[in-house]
């Protein structure tokens, strides 16, 4: 008799609440549109956290990042320097965002969230292995470069793979000076001194100041830490790279940035590479103008560059 008292003081609390206004019911459809929203979301943030991750794998495995580590101590600011940030704080926001979702829902009160949190990492980290070795990433990035929906809004992204260094840079050898070389860059050609590289911690030693008898050659593909100055990356140390080696990404970006120079700097009247200059401005106008006059690239560079 007791119980039903108090069942009947609570029932009648309730209808006085809803009569006051102070409550108010909502449609069953309002509950299963909330239900459905944050399904929705959850498997919006696992989608996106399996890409971010499967973005990260793919930046480290196809830029210099991870190459300058072969350095030692001297690569490790060029590392650092290179390290895909934003990406790998987009991932963690996304891995946060799914969490917090699933706290919301009813799951979170059937198992503890631990489980969740396990289940969905994995899910993460084998999907997203998956994909960053499947031909997905290499489109994403194909589209990125081109300008194409939707690789173009990851584009800040990953575009920092081919992003100048200030520790570091990497491309393929163009011309080579006594005591530089001009490289082909994602950027455009790049001048990389020589005169304070370390030749017994190099792979290829040019140096004709402290007597270094191997050569570098025309094609090769190298890695070099160091530090800008000015428009001149100042190398300290030198890796050569097998084209096979050569981090992916870097190596497509030149591919896009000379094809069309490539087909035609074998010849004496080649095109006005404006873009490709990235020099001091007295070197970029001098090179213009040695172009204008139709004389080949590297006669042009030993005349402009000292």
């Amino acid at each position: 008799m007791k119980n039903n008292n108090k069942s009947k003081g609570l029932e009648d609390k309730i209808m006085s609440e809803i009569k006051s206004g102070r409550v108010k019911l909502r449609s069953k459809y309002v509950f299963l549109a909330k239900k459905l929203g944050l399904n929705s979301g959850i498997i919006l943030t696992v989608i996106l956290s399996i890409l971010f991750f499967s973005l990260v794998l793919f930046y480290m495995r196809t830029t210099d990042s991870l190459e300058y580590l072969s350095f030692g101590k001297a690569g490790i600011l060029a590392f650092l320097e290179s390290f895909p940030y934003l990406l790998v704080v987009s991932l963690i926001l996304l891995l946060f965002a799914t969490g917090y979702l699933i706290t919301k829902t009813e799951w979170s009160y059937k198992k503890p969230f631990k489980y969740f949190a396990l289940g969905i990492l994995t899910l993460v980290l084998i999907v997203g292995s998956a994909a960053a070795y499947s031909g997905v990433t290499e489109s994403i990035e194909e589209q990125a470069f081109k300008n194409r929906v939707p690789g173009m809004f990851l584009k800040p992204l990953i575009g920092r793979g081919i992003e100048s260094r200030g520790r570091g840079i990497a491309g393929k050898i163009y011309e080579i000076n006594d005591n530089y070389l001009i490289l082909e860059t994602p950027r455009g050609f790049e001048k990389v001194s020589l005169l304070e590289l370390d030749c017994d911690n190099s792979d290829s030693h040019r140096f004709s100041e402290a007597g270094c008898q191997d050569p570098f050659t025309i094609d090769q593909f190298i890695i070099a830490v160091g530090k800008k100055e000015d428009s001149v990356f100042v190398a300290e140390k030198i890796h050569v790279v097998g084209e096979k080696g050569f981090p992916p990404m870097i190596r497509r970006g030149i591919h896009r940035q000379f094809v069309s120079f490539s087909r035609n700097y074998s010849t004496i009247t080649p095109p006005l590479p404006s873009h490709l200059l990235n020099f001091d401005e007295q070197t970029n106008e001098c090179i213009k103008e040695c172009f204008k006059n139709r004389i080949h690239p590297r006669e042009c560079f030993d005349k402009c560059i000292e």
